[in-house]
């Protein structure tokens, strides 16, 4: 727990240490618990940083301050003045003892849910009173790990040259074609909102070379599964003179990486949650696609090749294989226009999806980088390359060969903490059921 000393209404910058004993400082946070003891009252005093424990004694606090905070209500916000004491509260090495406090909001019972985590909530009770659900470290304890791994993510890209970069989230056109696109009125034409920034980063490698993104993105899909949302984080990254095997390796060293980085910066998040990080070592293991297929069947999955992995297939080969892998040599014809197709067999492609276990985290692999080719796999997958055409012309000005990938940020989170569902590791998650609050 840290503290400020000399002002009030500080929230904790600096941490409490032996230098800070018999010192007078104002604290500030909630009020997890109480208990009166005839003449003492023990506040446990909590911030997004840590946690204290307060001493209100009558005597020197006077009787109306002392009985103001006996029967103050939980979870009510407080500022303290008081000092600094060593402790023999297992809650906290030092304590305060308060010579004057003030309430600075008062919590109206009852509450939602209990945010000490002792009375346990359903995940839609705790996404209901989500600003409530964080007081419990555990809760809160789930994004830091996502903000370590995000800030993690961009020292390795930014460290091998690309760029972080911002595309528009209103488009006029699908990105990858389809249907699952939330349309609106745009000042009387029609326009989307991104499912991915995948063309914008496809053309930015014309001049920017390596580039890469962390942005939200859209799907209209009404399937309400723990894996799927309408409103995601992705992290999309793209190079010029990239291979499919360049793009894989560019995901499995971040990956390899970062939760090397967890295992350090996370690790107290890491134990509240009670379940560890592993940082398993590159390489990771490689399955072809047609492998796939026969593992499948083995398991009794009903499977042929160029259909899709998922529902009982995709179960039967995360239980085969539950740590992280690829996925590569998918069919073309399930793949979408902007993959290249293998120059030696075409109906196969230069693509690849990142699993753990029976979970997508990533897809990728190279593009087309010829027009005439995208054109024609356009066509292939119904689509107008006349609609296409601000995206086309790129082509014809000198488009170099590229790779990359699209990363989902709270999938991998969701599994990395061990949730089985991935609203655990969204703050406010938008699905077909969910828009409020």
């Amino acid at each position: 727990m840290s503290a400020k000393t000399g002002s009030k209404r500080e929230n904790y910058s600096d941490q409490l240490d032996e230098r800070s004993v018999s010192k007078a400082v104002t604290v500030a946070g909630w009020v997890e618990d109480l208990r009166s003891i005839g003449s003492i009252v023990f506040f446990t005093v909590r911030d997004s940083h840590g946690v204290l424990q307060a001493v209100f004694n009558r005597k020197s606090l006077g009787e109306r301050q002392f009985s103001e905070a006996a029967s103050l209500p939980r979870q009510s916000y407080v500022s303290i003045t008081g000092t600094v004491k060593e402790s023999r509260s297992k809650i906290s090495r030092y304590e305060v003892e308060a010579s004057s406090f003030e309430v600075l909001a008062r919590a109206v019972h009852p509450l939602p849910l209990d945010p000490t985590g002792r009375v346990e909530a359903l995940l839609d009770t705790r996404l209901d009173a989500r600003p409530l659900d964080l007081r419990n470290p555990r809760s809160a304890a789930v994004f830091k790990i996502e903000a370590a791994f995000l800030e993690s993510a961009r020292r390795h890209l930014r460290e091998r040259g690309f760029l972080e970069v911002r595309t528009a989230k209103i488009i006029g056109e699908a990105t990858e074609g389809g249907a699952e696109l939330f349309g609106f009125d745009y000042f009387g034409r029609k326009a989307c909102l991104a499912q991915s920034p995948q063309l914008y980063k496809e053309e930015l490698t014309l001049s920017l070379e390596r580039v890469y993104e962390i942005g939200t993105y859209f799907r209209a899909e009404k399937s309400h599964t723990t894996r799927h949302l309408n409103e995601f984080l992705g992290l999309d990254a793209e190079a010029a003179l990239f291979g499919n095997e360049d793009a894989m390796g560019l995901v499995e060293g971040l990956v390899e990486e970062t939760l090397r980085d967890l295992q350090g910066s996370s690790a107290e998040e890491v134990r509240l949650l009670g379940h560890d990080i592993d940082a398993p070592s590159a390489p990771f293991p490689v399955i072809k696609y047609q492998d796939a297929v026969e593992e499948v069947r083995r398991h009794g999955a009903a499977m042929e090749f160029g259909d899709d992995i998922d529902g009982d297939a995709l179960k039967a080969l995360g239980e085969a294989h539950p740590g992280y892998y690829f996925l590569t040599e998918w069919p073309s014809e399930v793949k979408p226009f902007y993959i290249k197709p293998n120059e030696k067999r075409p109906e196969v492609s230069e693509s690849f999806d990142f699993m753990k276990g029976q979970i997508e985290l990533a897809s990728g692999g190279e593009r087309v980088a010829s027009r005439a080719l995208l054109e024609s796999r356009l066509k292939e997958k119904g689509l107008d390359p006349t609609h296409f055409e601000d995206h086309l012309r790129v082509y014809d000005w000198g488009m170099p060969p590229h790779a990359g990938w699209g990363f989902g940020v709270e999938r991998f989170i969701a599994q990395l903490i061990g949730g089985s569902n991935i609203r655990e590791a969204v703050l406010y998650p938008r699905d077909s059921l969910r828009v409020t609050p």
